[in-house]
């Protein structure tokens, strides 16, 4: 039977209840994730349309960083900036020290997490802009636009509709991909459920709760994207209700 009085019970230090201290966790894993998102959406945004210019050096420079990114698994990723890359850039080493441990550890979880989820947006972005007619580029230019502008103005607001449907699911996925921010003892909801867990051995109790917010999390980004994907829809194109 579920003991639901463990949650009111205070932790070891009694700075807390475990109760409280899930919403703690929970609430860093959303800064985290809101963070993270932004740096991913707009890094992202910005190599998915480069590669789809006709500046092969940038191409070919986007496309190796989609590469890297996408092909070196996140928990290798989450170790090397927060164990290995801090030794090679001073500056971010001075950074790791004069912050609070928290602060770095979050600091290097949405760098890590933006970076990582960035190149696979880039990849939305791109099949996005590729899949519209090449006639809206060229009245774009006929209409006396810069790229700059044809890609502001024209491609992109229709590419963003193309492609809300795949950065639902990868939104869903930067808020999972969150609970690997653990691993560099950053003291998000899936650290905090192991924490209690291991030091109450009420594994069930703390893993479902967990379940729950991620779900109800997850379910949040889900229905907001719906919204917006209903707001912008146009009529008669791309799903949208004639």
């Amino acid at each position: 039977m579920l003991d639901l009085g463990i949650f009111s019970q205070d932790t070891p230090d009694g700075d807390t209840t475990w109760g409280l201290s899930l919403l703690s966790g929970f609430k860093y894993t959303l800064i985290l994730v809101a963070l993270a998102w932004i740096v991913a959406m707009t890094l992202g945004t910005l190599l998915g349309v480069v590669r789809t210019t006709d500046r092969r050096w940038a191409v070919r420079l986007c496309n190796a960083y989609v590469e890297l990114f996408r092909n070196i698994p996140l928990l290798v990723q989450f170790f090397l900036w927060y164990f290995v890359i801090p030794e090679f850039i001073p500056p971010l080493k001075r950074l790791a020290i004069a912050m609070n441990p928290t602060s770095f550890q979050l600091l290097e979880s949405v760098l890590c997490l933006g970076l990582f989820t960035s190149a696979r947006i880039a990849e939305q972005v791109k099949s996005g802009i590729l899949a519209l007619p090449r006639g809206q580029r060229l009245a774009g230019y006929a209409m006396g636009l810069t790229q700059v502008q044809t890609y502001r103005f024209v491609l992109l607001p229709m590419a963003f509709r193309i492609v809300i449907p795949p950065l639902t699911s990868e939104s869903m996925n930067l808020m999972k991909n969150s609970a690997v921010a653990y691993s560099i003892g950053l003291t998000e909801l899936f650290f905090r459920t192991r924490e209690m867990g291991e030091m109450t051995f009420r594994y069930f109790a703390a893993f479902g709760a967990a379940t729950v917010l991620y779900v109800l999390a997850a379910f949040a980004i889900n229905r907001v994207f719906a919204w917006v994907e209903r707001t912008v829809a146009i009529p008669g194109y791309i799903g949208g209700k004639t």
